[in-house]
């Protein structure tokens, strides 16, 4: 750590030449929040005119002002504009800390907005989709527990394997190539079997940025998404909290002081009660249990530095795709956890901002009969990285260092990737560097560089990156792209939509994983209450390693090579107004990828084989409404989605292997499937109507009770979710479910 420090006081030494700097934490009055978006402007009588917005942590920093007095302006939409005078020295860096309160104005002409700031459905720049529990709040649940992954479905190009099975395919990309952070900590699986619901309620996020791809080079380590989630701190005022409960979940969460004003602590738990609650209402078991729980501990060490402790846990256990009547099912356990430190330092010298990480990760993960699991899979991860950001004029320069240690353990038993056990030891390390230059009025241009090196596997890599954003009036045109490469890879049998085993290894084949990101945007807002925006994309896959084409899916599964290319667009409207807010987006994506494998020419009469995953859903067209009145909160969502491809089956037959002396008159054999093409078939279309109605009652300013009626699958559409060839048993999603939900809050 002395050597971090080293560099940071090394590297960030800086000649101001007699201009001073303004920098700070701009925090909620009534409960310590950091508030994101503050819009905070200088002015003096010579007609100066800087400015800047605050970001996840309230912080903001405004460089490079003539000496000299200035009026200090803070507007936030619903707070009450905050003002001040300074009277800044030539070189003075000056630690301002301060507080708004609620209140009912709203901003006024001044405005000074960045693309961090943006939010809402149709606020999509070069990728990136900013998530607020707000936001959440109108989608609609089975419960009162508000989950972020409830929002993230309803993006164009997200596409989930429905009511069950936990995964999340982003654009074309394998739930195993998205990056999870919360709080800086890595999430190895971070959604329940249960689809409604992630390792994250809304209760304890602040805010989520969603990189559906061209991320920039702060990120690395994964091919197709970053999901980068900050959690809120605990109230530093007074203590309060929630609890509700519902055929599903029950959840609480309590938050307070430790030293009022100055350390805070937040907990929060979920635990599911489908198997008391929601089985009952189908009449028809559920055999699934999940819970979660969160706790924070934040302090402000001083004006200028903070440090925050985080811890997260998760649990899941399931039957996915059980036998037919009489036979054996199988269980799926996961188990996440996850420890962190985050440290924040503005030093009293120099205009910079220092972020110390660190952090633990493991997921623990079986797949079997029950008791006796046949596969396991775990894998742990220590984090330690630095990050800093200087602050010059209107350029920010941010770099970093990081160091990761990776633990992989499996127990496969030859059955599973043709591999039987493994135990392996990852090293990386690297350091990237990435600046936002505003080159003119409306412009700004963040090039990047990463530097990744793994010193275990003797490999290193350098990936460009680059984002453009171009604001010009009413209109946002944007664009992302980089190099991207994934050495510590998740494998999983697609071909088998019940299985959600995940086995994670280093990159098992000679190459490693490796994208190509291109995607641009445009978006308008034409009026106040409606925002267009559109917006395409392009991924060149490499070297990836899929589950090789054979007829033994439940006996031997090998590894092949293969490349891929997803192509597609999204398109999006959104609409606010005082009473209503709503949105439709309708997405396209095209996922092939080609293979190539020895015995493909023995089964089809060529090297190389192009086919569609099984996450290729074409169409996708989600519409979202919202509507208060006389208290009550009517929300609705209605999504449709194409079918996926499955491999279709010709037929059965008996295979008896010949693998040493052998009566083929007494051994019966084993059943083999005998498949058409990868994947030339395509499942029903999907599509599902969700309801819910809220009408809270506020008993005093700080005591409320939230009723909520819900049904989910309105209209009882029966969607597939699985479908045993072997057997031909079939497994559907959830039916009609309604649901009743009671929220306390304190």
């Amino acid at each position: 750590m002395s050597l971090v420090l080293l560099m940071l006081l090394l590297g960030v030494a800086e000649v101001q030449a007699q201009h001073a700097v303004v920098r700070g934490f701009a925090k909620d009055a009534s409960d310590g929040q950091p508030l994101q978006g503050i819009n905070i402007v200088l002015t003096n009588d010579a007609g100066a005119f800087l400015g800047t917005a605050t970001d996840r942590d309230g912080f903001f920093a405004i460089s490079r002002i003539p000496p000299g007095p200035y009026l200090l302006r803070a507007t936030f939409i619903g707070y009450e504009p905050f003002t001040d005078s300074l009277d800044l020295a030539p070189d003075q860096i000056l630690s301002y800390n301060f507080s708004i309160t609620f209140g009912e104005a709203g901003l006024d002409e001044i405005v000074v907005e960045s693309e961090r700031e943006t939010a809402g459905a149709a606020a999509v720049t070069a990728g990136l989709q900013t998530i607020r529990p707000q936001d959440i709040e109108l989608i609609p649940s089975p419960d009162l527990s508000g989950d972020f992954v409830t929002y993230l479905v309803t993006l164009p190009g997200v596409v989930s394997t429905g009511d069950q099975g936990g995964q999340i395919f982003i654009r074309g990309g394998e739930p195993t190539q998205n990056l999870v952070l919360i709080d800086g900590m890595l999430i190895y699986q971070p959604f329940h079997l249960i689809g409604f619901y992630s390792a994250f309620p809304s209760s304890i996020m602040n805010v989520a940025d969603v990189y559906a791809g061209g991320f920039g080079a702060r990120y690395g380590g994964r091919l197709s998404t970053v999901i980068d989630i900050s959690s809120r701190n605990g109230n530093k005022r007074r203590f309060s909290g929630e609890a509700s409960v519902a055929p599903f979940i029950s959840a609480a969460r309590l938050e307070g002081p430790i030293v009022p004003n100055r350390v805070s602590m937040l907990l929060s738990g979920r635990f599911s009660v489908i198997e008391q609650g929601a089985s009952h209402l189908v009449d028809d078991p559920l055999p699934y249990e999940f819970n979660d729980q969160f706790g924070k501990i934040h302090a402000e060490l001083s004006r200028n530095s903070q440090v925050s402790i985080s811890a997260l846990r998760s649990y899941d256990k399931g039957i996915i795709g059980a036998e037919a009547e009489g036979g054996e099912a199988d269980q799926v356990i996961w188990e996440n956890k996850a420890l962190g430190g985050r440290f924040i330092l503005l030093p009293t010298s120099i205009p910079v901002q220092a972020e110390i990480l660190i952090s633990a990760s493991s997921l623990e993960n079986t797949f079997g009969p029950e008791g006796i699991p046949t596969r396991s899979s775990s894998v742990q991860r220590f984090n330690a990285a630095t990050n800093v950001t200087h602050f010059v004029g209107n350029t920010d320069i941010t770099w970093g260092i990081f160091a990761h240690f990776t633990e992989l353990q499996s127990e496969l038993g030859g059955l599973f990737q043709g591999q039987t056990s493994d135990r392996e030891f990852v090293s990386e390390a690297g350091a990237y560097i990435e600046t936002e230059l505003a080159l003119s009025e409306g412009l700004r241009v963040e090039p990047g560089v990463r530097y990744q090196s793994f010193p275990s596997k003797g490999r290193s890599f350098i990936e460009p990156r680059l984002r453009v954003v171009w604001d010009f009036g009413i209109h946002r045109l944007s664009a992302a792209g980089g190099l991207y490469h994934q050495e510590i890879v998740g494998l999983t049998d697609r071909r088998d939509a019940g299985d959600v085993f995940t086995a994670w290894t280093s990159s098992p084949l000679a190459e490693v994983p490796e994208a190509i990101h291109v995607l641009g945007g445009y978006q308008v807002r034409p009026a106040s209450w409606l925002k267009l925006a559109v917006e395409g994309y392009y991924k060149k896959l490499s070297d990836l390693s899929i589950a090789e084409w054979t007829a033994f899916p439940r006996f031997d599964i090998g590894l092949q090579p293969a490349d891929g290319t997803v192509l597609g667009m999204d398109a999006r409207l959104e609409v606010t107004t005082r009473l209503f807010y709503g949105f439709i987006n309708y997405g396209y994506t095209e996922v092939e990828y080609n293979a190539q494998q020895a015995s493909i020419e023995y089964w089809y009469g060529q090297s190389e084989l192009s086919f569609s995953p099984p996450h290729d859903r074409r169409h996708q067209f989600n519409a979202v409404g919202s509507l208060r009145f006389y208290g009550f909160t009517l929300s609705t969502r209605w999504q449709f989605g194409s079918g996926l491809p499955f491999s279709e089956s010709l037929g059965f037959d008996e295979f008896v292997l010949l693998d040493g002396p052998t009566d083929v008159l007494e051994e019966p054999g084993d059943t083999r499937v005998l498949y058409e093409q990868p994947y030339n078939g395509r499942l029903p279309t999907y599509h599902r109507l969700d309801v819910s109605l809220d009408r809270r009652f506020e008993f005093s300013r700080t005591s409320a009770l939230t009723l909520q009626a819900s049904l989910t699958n309105s209209y009882d559409r029966t969607n597939l979710f699985y479908f045993d060839l072997f057997t031909l048993r079939r497994l559907d999603q959830l039916p009609l479910i309604p649901s009743f939900g009671v929220k306390v809050e304190f």
